[in-house]
């Protein structure tokens, strides 16, 4: 069986993208509380938003989805709240759907990065955001790498819970694009709890819609 659909949902709003905005408008180096990133909890606005993917996915005409889901707390916890409306059905957890992992930068804002890694700075300025890989994490690439693995084994009517960079790199993937057309499509960042989808036609996956938020109000 072929994969019929895809929807992606990005997690809600999680205490980490809270923290990091507001060091960013602060010049901080730093932001988080220490917390380990698979563990980070949504806030207040993150349930909210997860409700509402809750009562737009209740407004869906009913298919068999299979719910796939990031083992990232933020993840686990948009879903739980918004398949509640849903009838709670079964979610599978996989760790090819996790964040992007940062390695030695997490916790970091741009400016902290500069003063306290300049080389790795330098580095992901000369390489590229694609193929830049920080000291102990991933690059752009290791993530499509095993989403690639990941989509092979999909089938059927897919919903998934994950992160803004897997969004991207799915589509990087199931649209066939290349470095340019990906990072040219990230400037417009993905929202917390947006939704993007992609649907079987008769020439394969096409897209349906992408980083929608009308569904938040």
């Amino acid at each position: 069986m072929a994969l019929e659909s895809l929807t992606m949902i990005r997690h809600g709003e999680s205490a980490t993208n809270a923290a990091s905005a507001r060091a960013e408008l602060d010049g901080s180096e730093l932001f988080g509380s220490g917390t380990r990133d698979p563990d980070v909890p949504l806030t207040d606005l993150g349930r909210a938003q997860a409700a509402a993917v809750g009562t737009w996915l209740a407004g869906q005409p009913e298919r068999a989805w299979t719910v796939w889901c990031s083992p990232y707390s933020r993840a686990r916890e948009t879903a739980a709240i918004a398949l509640g409306a849903v009838g709670s059905p079964r979610v599978r957890i996989d760790e090819r759907l996790r964040d992007r992992e940062i390695g030695n930068l997490h916790g970091l804002t741009d400016l902290g990065w500069r003063r306290r890694y300049p080389e790795e700075f330098a580095l992901r300025e000369r390489l590229g955001r694609f193929y830049y890989r920080p000291p102990g994490g991933e690059s752009w690439v290791d993530v499509a790498l095993r989403l690639r693995a990941l989509l092979d084994e999909l089938d059927g009517h897919v919903l998934a819970f994950a992160h803004d960079i897997v969004v991207v790199m799915t589509r990087y993937v199931l649209e066939g694009l290349d470095e340019a057309a990906i990072l040219e499509i990230e400037r417009g960042k993905i929202r917390n709890g947006s939704i993007s989808r992609w649907e079987r036609s008769d020439t394969g996956l096409i897209p349906a819609g992408y980083n929608e938020t009308a569904h938040l109000g």
